[in-house]
């Protein structure tokens, strides 16, 4: 059975007559500059060179290669399926805080690291250490999005986690809600599932209604843990990649960011979880020992063989067509100068 494995990217086909149309309209115009200096019978001897076909057959191979890449985004895959796996493990969603307050530094020094690069080197060794766990990504700010739905391909998590960023969320807040509530919905309905939520966050929500959703978290069997990042002190926020400019109020002083540790202990506890600082040493460790004291669940994973696999037949397809339009130039060929296939 032939299917996609990304078809959400199929979208993309409608690049190819928006770019034929651009090209369409930019040989119009250039037909049309010129015909101000002339009869285009009468021109055409003075450019003996220029072909009329080459430049219709170099777009056509150009668009065939583009929608040969689209294909291969799309990871085409047909055969047969590797056998269902049935394996115990739990549900884990990771919510990630990507709002501009994480660009702060972990510690009270404000050139230490960043929370956000703290939170990305904390996920990564978390997730090396995972193993039959289905784990899903959300980001959130003054919105929450669902980054990345429960899978238990890591290599894709680890691939999500590098283009995270403080601008994939123009609405600034830091609505911890939003991202409960999305985790909960993006979750297995089965209830007798058990399922933990990793939350990683400042705890600045300015939004509100943080623990009333972790404790209807809690009837859905939602552990949720919470590693802070940042000082209780507070550290300022840069605005420029050598941090030597900081975010100010209108009166302008410098606005310092801290660690809402209460806020975060209380989302802890209202969902059956524990608050540890992202500063410790044994940040991992704790996290690790709350997961395992949740009661496996049995998780079917479909996995495909690699002859399934398509996607590599199309990028060798894309490739020959850009390889063959590089070798297709603009000029008449010599040996067909003289030869016309239009005409007795």
């Amino acid at each position: 059975m032939f299917n996609f494995a990304y078809p959400e990217h199929i979208y993309l086909l409608v690049i190819l007559p928006i770019i034929f149309f651009i090209y369409w309209l930019s040989r119009k115009i250039s037909l049309s500059n010129l015909r101000k200096f002339g009869n285009i019978n009468v021109l055409e001897p003075l450019m003996p060179n220029a072909s009329k076909y080459k430049p219709i057959i170099k777009i056509i191979l150009q668009l065939l290669a583009i929608l040969a890449l689209i294909f291969v985004l799309c990871r085409p895959q047909n055969g047969e399926k590797e056998d269902i796996k049935t394996m115990s493990g739990n549900e884990i969603f990771i919510a990630l805080d990507v709002s501009n307050s994480m660009l702060a530094s972990a510690t009270d020094d404000p050139n230490g690291t960043s929370r956000l690069d703290r939170a990305k080197l904390l996920l990564e060794k978390l997730i090396s250490k995972l193993d039959n766990d289905k784990v899903g990504l959300i980001v959130f700010a003054g919105d929450a999005y669902l980054q990345l739905p429960l899978t238990s391909d890591f290599v894709s998590v680890q691939q999500y986690l590098n283009i995270i960023t403080t601008d994939m969320i123009t609405a600034q807040g830091t609505a911890i809600a939003d991202a409960i509530n999305l985790a909960v919905n993006a979750y297995t309905p089965d209830k007798n599932t058990h399922k933990a939520l990793i939350l990683i966050t400042d705890s600045e929500d300015h939004i509100g209604e943080a623990v009333e959703s972790a404790k209807k978290a809690a009837e859905y069997n939602v552990q949720i843990n919470v590693i802070g990042l940042g000082s209780q002190n507070g550290a300022p926020i840069p605005i420029n990649k050598d941090k030597s400019q900081f975010l100010t109020d209108y009166n302008g002083n410098i606005i310092n960011t801290s660690l809402n540790k209460q806020l975060a202990v209380e989302i802890a506890r209202a969902a059956n979880g524990i608050f540890v600082n992202g500063s410790s040493s044994s940040v991992l460790q704790d996290i690790q020992a709350q997961l395992e004291k949740l009661s496996k669940t049995e998780l079917k994973t479909v996995k495909y063989k690699s002859s399934a696999e398509q996607f590599p037949i199309f990028a060798w397809i894309a490739l020959i067509f850009l390889i063959i339009d590089l070798f297709v130039l603009d000029r008449k060929i010599s040996w067909l100068k003289n030869i016309n296939f239009f005409s007795k």
